[in-house]
């Protein structure tokens, strides 16, 4: 996002006088509400003691500097000074850690020094030090760099710590509820505040969220699914019986082969409280987590389904799929992708005779 603060006109941006500057401001989340503010307020006070004239600002709201790809501010700044055509000699930010705090302190380093090689120096008015190339702004800033991106890492052991410890309460983190099921509002105290629909979130710290049961003939319908299946029938076949029925799924559309195999598979039917299944911290990686590292709380929720149907289940499903060796399920996605071209999840997972993704996410660590 960017902001026009004044406007130049042709062939000025070369001009006589003061120094002309981009500013740079961003926040981690929309919660901070004056943060930008705050930082122009500093970055001004900075221009104004140095002799800049600030002619644009570039802005991202609610962005981590964890990495360059989310950033619409940032990206948008680095292609002007790539361009070569900026109208500005000068980048003022608040500070190292608004630049980025990105793991690898080098990536930081590196977009300052396109900045430099274009002949524009960035600023942190925020700083104790001047970004004059000295040893001591050198030794001063890299530091920064380092600490900025070990505040994140120790930022998201603590965050983490504190999602397992709501996880065994039986909070739920996130995602949506599932069918059968609803996500319910509860206050501190644990009183009920009320249902959230799709898409809506809780607004204080102190609120947490609970899975709570659905209309009663959801829940009949998340029997009638466990007792399809360990009866016989697949889980296409479930899904074509629910879909002749009229029945939508939780997202609205019909059900399909995915659909109901996610529904056999949680343990949130039998009240277990699962977490960390799939992990991205730092924004770096998927990986999808070997169940032995999942963080669990076993009957924490309200069951839905007997335990001894869900065990039928899960038995039916690794039974089905333990006898498959490696070179097997290569040759199973080598046979799709010859026939579809390409290979997805969902393309996996609609497969009649084929491995789910979730096997081969296990076996392999991702698809």
């Amino acid at each position: 996002m960017t902001r026009r603060i004044k406007s130049i006109g042709k062939g000025e941006n070369r001009r006589e006088g003061p120094s002309l500057a981009a500013a740079y401001v961003r926040m981690s989340t929309d919660l901070q509400k004056y943060s930008t503010e705050n930082q122009l307020n500093t970055i001004r006070r900075y221009a104004e003691q140095r002799g800049f004239t600030i002619v644009r600002v570039f802005e991202d709201s609610g962005r981590s500097g964890l990495r360059m790809d989310d950033r619409d501010g940032l990206q948008s700044l680095m292609l002007e000074v790539q361009s070569g055509t900026a109208g500005f000699q000068a980048i003022l930010v608040y500070d190292v850690s608004r630049w980025g705090r990105f793991q690898d302190a080098d990536e930081g380093a590196y977009h300052e020094h396109v900045c430099s090689r274009a002949g524009i120096r960035v600023h942190y008015c925020g700083e104790q030090f001047d970004n004059d190339g000295s040893i001591g702004s050198i030794l001063l800033k890299n530091v920064k760099r380092v600490m900025a991106g070990e505040y994140s890492r120790e930022l998201s052991v603590k965050v983490f710590a504190g999602q397992c410890r709501l996880i065994e309460h039986g909070f739920r983190q996130g995602g949506p509820a599932g069918f059968g099921l609803r996500r319910l509002l509860i206050d501190e105290r644990r009183n009920p505040k009320g249902e959230l629909g799709r898409g809506d979130r809780k607004s204080l710290q102190t609120d947490r969220v609970v899975l709570t049961p659905g209309p009663h003939d959801e829940i009949e319908r998340v029997h009638s699914i466990y007792s399809m299946f360990v009866e016989g029938q697949s889980e296409r076949e479930i899904a074509l019986v629910l879909n002749q029925r009229g029945i939508m799924s939780d997202f609205g559309r019909p059900w399909t082969r995915a659909s109901i195999h996610q529904i056999l598979t949680n343990e949130k039917y039998i009240g277990n409280n699962i977490f960390n299944r799939v992990s991205y911290k730092l924004k770096q990686r998927r990986v999808v987590n070997q169940r032995d590292t999942w963080v669990r709380a076993d009957g924490v929720l309200p069951s839905k389904v007997d335990r001894a149907l869900f065990e039928r289940a899960r038995l039916i499903i690794d039974q089905r799929h333990n006898h498959y060796s490696d070179e097997e399920l290569l040759a199973h996605l080598q046979a799709v992708l010859a026939e579809e071209g390409s290979l997805s999840g969902l393309i996996i997972d609609e497969r009649d005779g084929m491995p789910s993704s979730s096997l081969y996410r296990h076996r392999f660590g991702s698809l």
